[in-house]
């Protein structure tokens, strides 16, 4: 049997929102997600998890949100809930790729761009960088300061978005410095967190294992496997909890991606339809674990 999950996978989904822009928000994922997970989507009565993500896609919409999903604007939004100390340095941004001053950046840095997911590009030395590394990162940023996120999966936050890329201080954990950072993902739910995954080996071979709000393992498979090494506990997880929780305050549900480097917490970023909505959690009783948490009832 042909598996639709791996077939339409970010790069094809991009490509799709070209060919099916013109249609209306409903057919267009109930297509989608019957094609990604070969399930239909119940608008009229949602049950499972991804499912009622694009009920919330079509039914719940909060244009503010928009400011949230806009990593150049949300960095206001982290400073006065949090604090600019929960941030990485930003050290500019930049309407087009050609306005980059490489000569006034660090050594090190992150180029990302502010309006989508999946653009980011570590510059681990940039002393080591080509012509041909320069021609690759202008085609890649060119590319993506073209695309409307929205059309891909039609969440509606980022429709619209005025396009940077933006350039952040390279952090590196001093406990673990040849590895990619972790981050620590939190499932909220009307302002509570539920559960959570740690992000491992970005980088290489990522690995996703999600945990209870004691920190216990839980058995739950979502889009990569398990890894096989052991995987601590942050130290100021409580903390990450109470943050989770403030960030996430009247929403009927959101991730919040943390990090903890060197003794900080950092805020990463919030994503309101995590794996756009097309990434089923198995055993299958998550899936509708994690549905009966979305209230939809309320108004």
């Amino acid at each position: 049997m042909i598996d639709f999950r791996k077939i339409f996978g970010r790069n094809l989904r991009a490509k799709m929102m070209y060919g099916l822009s013109f249609l209306p928000d409903k057919l267009y994922l109930r297509l989608f997600y019957f094609a990604t997970t070969r399930k239909a989507i119940h608008f009229k009565d949602p049950k499972g998890y991804n499912e009622k993500l694009q009920w919330l896609k079509v039914n719940d919409r909060h244009w503010e949100y928009s400011r949230l999903v806009d990593k150049l604007a949300l960095r206001d939004h982290i400073k006065e809930q949090l604090g600019e100390e929960y941030l990485f340095p930003l050290l500019g941004y930049w309407k087009s790729f050609d306005e980059i001053d490489f000569e006034k950046l660090p050594n090190q840095f992150v180029l990302k761009c502010n309006h989508d997911s999946g653009s980011t590009k570590v510059i681990a030395d940039k002393s080591a960088l080509t012509e041909e590394d320069i021609k690759a990162l202008r085609k890649h940023f060119n590319k993506r300061m073209k695309h409307d996120f929205f059309f891909a999966g039609r969440e509606y936050p980022y429709k619209g978005l005025e396009r940077y890329i933006m350039a952040e201080a390279f952090m590196v954990d001093e406990k673990a410095p040849d590895q990619s950072i972790e981050d620590y993902k939190f499932f909220c739910f009307n302002g509570e967190p539920k559960i959570m995954f740690v992000a491992t080996d970005r980088s290489t071979d990522c690995k996703f294992d999600f945990f209870d709000m004691e920190f216990n393992h839980l058995d739950i498979y979502n889009i990569h496997p398990n890894t096989d090494k052991p995987i601590r506990k942050p130290e100021k997880f409580e903390q990450m909890k109470e943050i989770a929780a403030k960030l996430s305050q009247g929403m009927r549900q959101v991730r919040i991606d943390l990090y903890e480097l060197n003794g900080r917490i950092y805020f990463g970023e919030y994503t309101f339809f995590h794996g756009g909505g097309f990434q089923l959690f198995y055993p299958e009783e998550w899936e509708r674990r994690l549905g009966d948490w979305i209230d939809i009832e309320s108004k």
